[in-house]
């Protein structure tokens, strides 16, 4: 297994099961598709392309979908509406909101599941939004610290960081209760349980895609991750959620 590939295959072959990691940040086809080189400034998805990736995930027993944070870049969005050869054409290409481009993948992905799966024999999960804590003032801090050096989780239970995008979650919501109902997946909410822990993050302990410099190491907060999570830890209730929610529906 190796992380560097879009789609990573762990086989047991006494079960006759494999789990899969595809990499396709927005489901739809995007400039950010290169599981290595994405980190891409202006990003953009290619308009009612899902099946370029979705043709890797058909035949699944078990689907878990999640997109999220790569949507969030700014207020407004990217479509392509043609080819890749017209990208760098006004004419091709429209902005729209976030949330708008975000309903646009979730119905295309709605979509594919009606086309391509056999909802008598497949289940079918979504994921919400994975937050990230980068703003120590959200819980109360000195402004300038993340979760750095962070040791206890969030008491508040009331607690909503500044980039948790409600107009997101209501995207989902309207959806799922909307021109979407018909389709039986099963919605995993993570998103407050995980706001909470602002000491789960990976911070400082973790491979760094380059070595930081020496200002770097001498205020380790500034190249601290605060998006992803430690392993085990906090996924481990989202797991122990797919579970109960896989086998006791």
């Amino acid at each position: 297994m190796s992380p560097d590939q879009q789609h990573t295959v762990f086989a047991a072959g006494d079960y006759n099961a494999t789990v899969e990691f595809y990499w396709a940040p927005f489901l739809l086809e995007s400039n950010s598709d290169n599981a290595v080189v994405h980190r891409i400034s202006e990003r953009m998805v290619r308009r009612g392309s899902i099946d370029y990736h979705g043709r890797h995930w058909r035949g699944a027993d078990v689907i878990v979908f999640n997109t999220y944070l790569w949507w969030c870049t700014g207020l407004r969005f990217r479509i392509l509406n043609g080819p890749w050869e017209s990208a760098g054409t006004e004419e091709a290409v429209t902005w729209v909101s976030t949330e708008e481009a975000y309903g646009m993948a979730f119905r295309d992905m709605l979509q594919w599941v009606r086309d391509n799966m056999d909802l008598n024999t497949t289940r079918v999960f979504f994921t919400s939004m994975s937050p990230t804590h980068q703003k120590s003032q959200d819980w109360g801090d000195a402004p300038g610290g993340n979760c750095y050096n962070e040791t206890a989780m969030i008491s508040d239970p009331g607690y909503w960081g500044s980039d948790g995008r409600r107009s997101v979650m209501r995207v989902i919501r309207e959806i799922l209760d909307g021109d979407g109902s018909d389709v039986p997946l099963t919605f995993l909410n993570v998103t407050q349980l995980s706001m909470y822990r602002k000491d789960a993050h990976t911070s400082i302990h973790k491979r760094q895609w380059s070595q930081p410099t020496a200002e770097q190491l001498a205020d380790p907060k500034t190249y601290a991750d605060c998006v992803h999570w430690c392993l085990p830890g906090l996924q481990d209730t989202w797991n122990e959620l797919l579970y109960s929610k896989l086998f006791y529906p």
